[in-house]
């Protein structure tokens, strides 16, 4: 697998800042060609919130912004806007790598994961995903081990579930906040659903309202840190 950063995290909301500037445009008139959401932008420039992949694609290929500035702070700032035949440069893509227990892991509505990335993955398999995530603990052996990097996708349908298979589960305060990775199954009432440790060692079936899961992801796969 090929590690992939595809922009630096700390300093970009303040060189989109001076991009904005640089052409005497106002948060609106800057972003709202781009998204409705103006105050996330706002978050993004004074570094609260950290930007998403395709809204900085968008932004590059909108206001022509040289993704080498972007990234580093080198170069021109601005792409050259007299060639209507120049081409932005690649943008390395991939699946971002979090290097953090996903218990501890802060989940937002516009990017689902709101922590910096370490880096990105590039490896074709996967990268239809959300992330690669350490796992940590062993409720889940002998499938997956601690130490071991599992990949996500996150479900939209909640009504189509593999049962019997691996999820990330992220709930709500009304569920303690719990965030796992278990096995899920079918539960008799239609509202509820059933968590299930893979080792025997953890003894006991959890039982979830649907109402509580805030965010649910498929584990694809998983892979030993050596090989990222």
């Amino acid at each position: 697998m090929r590690k992939n950063i595809y922009l630096e995290t700390e300093k970009t909301g303040a060189r989109l800042k001076e991009a904005r500037l640089a052409k005497q445009m106002t948060l609106s008139e800057f972003y709202t060609p781009i998204t409705k959401h103006i105050g996330n932008c706002s978050s993004i420039e004074s570094g609260r919130r950290r930007i998403g992949k395709r809204l900085s694609k968008e932004i590059l290929e909108h206001h022509r912004i040289n993704p080498r500035y972007l990234n580093t702070g080198m170069g021109e700032m601005f792409l050259k806007s007299d060639d209507p035949n120049e081409q932005l440069p690649h943008l390395e893509e991939g699946v971002p790598y979090f290097n953090i227990n996903f218990s501890e892991m802060t989940f937002g509505e516009l990017q689902v994961f709101q922590e910096p990335p370490e880096y990105y993955v590039n490896y074709r398999p996967f990268n239809d995903c959300d992330a690669y995530l350490p796992i940590y603990g062993d409720s889940m052996y002998p499938k997956f081990t601690s130490g071991e990097i599992i990949i996500v996708k996150e479900i939209r349908n909640r009504d189509v579930i593999q049962w019997g298979e691996a999820y990330l589960i992220v709930t709500d305060e009304r569920a303690n906040n719990i965030t796992t990775v278990k096995l899920l199954f079918e539960h008799p009432n239609s509202e509820q659903i059933v968590l299930r440790s893979l080792n025997p060692d953890y003894k006991g079936d959890t039982v979830l309202q649907r109402a509580v899961i805030k965010r649910m992801f498929l584990v694809k796969g998983k892979v030993t840190r050596n090989h990222l």
